[in-house]
């Protein structure tokens, strides 16, 4: 989990994508935490994404550093039941205005399982993380 989380510290930006119907969907994220031996992430309950992930699990990752290296992390995405992860990254990523009792919004946290992550380069061959 060390390599696949030291990638994403080092982009910076990364993309979530889910499928919406037959349709796919792909969207910026920035926040998440290596804990626990897993990578949690966190999407917005209120927001479609989570619906989709609801409806269909299965996600994939990409991310590329400056150096043309990029990262798939494919796999199904498993909600989280303990509220710690949520609290954790709501407060290391400042996000207490978004997801607080006044507006209501919950974070869902989720990690993948089932995941094969990989590693590649420009004009090589795939180096697997896992």
């Amino acid at each position: 989990m060390s390599k696949i989380s030291d990638f994403l510290k080092e982009t910076g930006i990364f993309f979530l994508a889910t499928a919406d119907g037959d349709q796919p969907k792909l969207r910026p994220l920035g926040a998440f935490l290596e804990v626990d031996g897993k990578i949690i992430f966190g999407v917005g309950g209120f927001k479609d994404v989570y619906k989709q992930m609801v409806k269909n699990p299965l996600v994939e990752i990409a991310a590329c550093k400056p150096d043309g290296h990029w990262l798939r992390y494919t796999g199904r995405a498993v909600f989280e039941t303990d509220g710690k992860y949520a609290e954790q990254m709501i407060k290391s990523f400042h996000l207490d205005s978004i997801y607080n009792e006044q507006t209501g919004n919950k974070l869902m946290t989720f990690h993948i399982e089932d995941a094969a992550a990989v590693d590649i380069a420009v004009m090589g061959k795939g180096e697997s993380l896992l």
